[in-house]
């Protein structure tokens, strides 16, 4: 029997590491951070105990890869969605797609997505991995299609505005509606309420009204 080629052995590896991660968002959510164990998420996944450090260097890196890639994945769906956007408000279609889909985990994936808010704000911090990157460029793309001279400056600010936004429909006890800080998202970058995927008719009463020349 001839050995795998290294493009083989490569996809194998690719397999096992998207198992993990995948396996790792279904565990986490069904349980919590703290009742799953490394041990589970190998077991999930199918996958012998030993890969998962060594892919991973712990417990709470695996988790931000995997919540990462999972945004990443959602957002890229969001954005390739049919009918695919045209003409002159095409950008502004595609940023409310973005804002949506970030929106839509707070609300289909609350127990991940808390975890993931939490960990970033603990000593580990914001962990800067591949799935990470992937999904900084579909947004910094998103942004420089909207139109932003200066996509570089301009997503860190999409990016801590949507990750307030997601702690903030999140915040145990005081959640804040989900629709007011779309529309107040939506009224920053000039969006129209019906883009993207809105989750009522119409905008809640004291939106913030649009700038100049763009209409509702």
């Amino acid at each position: 029997m001839s050995p795998r080629s290294a493009s083989v052995n490569e996809e194998l590896r690719r397999r096992s590491r998207e198992r993990l991660l995948q396996a790792t968002v279904e565990l986490v959510g069904e349980r919590g951070y703290e009742a799953t164990t490394l041990g589970d998420i190998a077991d999930r996944a199918g996958a012998a105990r030993g890969l998962v450090s060594y892919y991973f260097p712990g417990k709470r890196h695996l988790l931000q890869s995997a919540v990462h890639r999972l945004m990443h994945r959602t957002l890229a769906d969001a954005l390739r969605r049919e009918p695919a956007p045209t003409g002159p408000d095409a950008g502004r279609e595609l940023l409310a797609r973005a804002i949506d889909a970030i929106l839509g985990l707070a609300q289909d994936h609350p127990t991940l997505m808390r975890t993931h808010m939490a960990g970033i704000l603990q000593q580990d911090g914001f962990v800067q991995c591949d799935e990470q990157q992937r999904l900084a460029g579909l947004l910094r793309d998103t942004v420089a299609r909207y139109g932003s001279a200066s996509p570089e400056t301009d997503y860190p600010l999409l990016r801590a505005l949507l990750m307030g936004a997601v702690v903030a429909v999140l915040l145990p006890g005081a959640p804040m509606p989900l629709s007011r800080l779309r529309a107040e998202l939506f009224a920053r970058y000039g969006l129209d309420w019906r883009q993207g995927v809105p989750p009522e008719a119409a905008p809640p009463a004291g939106t913030p009204p649009l700038p100049a020349g763009i209409q509702r």
